[in-house]
């Protein structure tokens, strides 16, 4: 199962879904402004990461930009916790399932989450019109 972590405002979080949508691929949205995560599942959005909070925080975010603190000095514990009381703080959209995550929407890096028999045929399909195209 696809979870998208998202904002009411946020154009990016309406591309993602539409996308999950035209796809058919099931999935559960949380407002993360209405329903702010839990350390729980900021910690398991982490472990997803490869740069971790660094990938996962907006450092452009009028949030981020009037904070008193510098999370830099921060320990990991209470960074979550600044996190958890400012969810403005997160990049979004997110998408996240068992082994994959993406932080924000790029159209091409979307297309890890589908099945992977639907990228199978995808590529297969373009083999075949890059040979019909070389003749």
């Amino acid at each position: 199962m696809i979870n998208l972590y998202t904002t009411p405002s946020c154009t990016s979080c309406r591309k993602a879904k539409a996308w999950l949508d035209e796809q058919h691929l099931p999935y559960v949205e949380k407002n993360i402004i209405a329903n702010p995560l839990s350390i729980d599942e900021l910690k398991n959005i982490l472990r997803l990461t490869e740069e971790g909070t660094e990938e996962i925080i907006s450092y452009r975010s009028h949030a981020y930009q009037n904070l008193t603190v510098d999370i830099e000095e921060l320990s990991l514990e209470k960074l979550l916790d600044l996190i958890h009381k400012n969810p403005e703080l997160i990049r979004r959209p997110i998408l996240t399932d068992e082994r994959r995550i993406q932080v924000g929407y790029n159209a091409d890096e979307i297309r890890c989450f589908l099945p992977r028999d639907v990228r199978k045929l995808e590529f297969q399909r373009i083999q075949e019109e890059l040979a019909l195209e070389a003749n």
